[in-house]
């Protein structure tokens, strides 16, 4: 998802989605995962999703550094190993997190079902 990434903030209704220019100059909806800021790499990260799917059937995931401070955002490309292994951190904490919570729940309903 090569491409000029500029974050025009939707409506108050969707606080949680931006759109992005593509390189074929189409303006695609993101939804907005998370943000964080690293203290290791001292910036500030958007981790986000356009719904799209890859050749596996999964929603893919992207990341940029961005500035919470600028008014028209302007996302940047992550380009050091050292911030991929960051956010696929934060990324494998959350997924594992998600996925215990989903199967505690599925645990709880199987004995509320006994």
């Amino acid at each position: 998802m090569e491409k000029e990434k500029m974050i025009n903030q939707t409506n108050e209704d969707m606080e949680n989605t931006f759109k992005v220019i593509n390189d074929r100059g189409e303006e695609i909806i993101c939804d907005i995962l998370f943000t964080f800021d690293s203290e290791e790499t001292k910036k500030s990260y958007i981790v986000y999703t356009d719904n799209s799917k890859d050749e596996s059937g999964n929603i893919q995931v992207f990341a940029s550094i961005y500035d919470p401070n600028q008014e028209n955002q302007k996302l940047e490309p992550i380009t050091t190993e050292q911030e991929w292994k960051v956010i696929e951190t934060i990324l494998n904490t959350l997924q594992e997190e998600i996925k215990k919570k989903m199967e505690d729940a599925a645990n709880n309903e199987g004995e509320n079902g006994q």
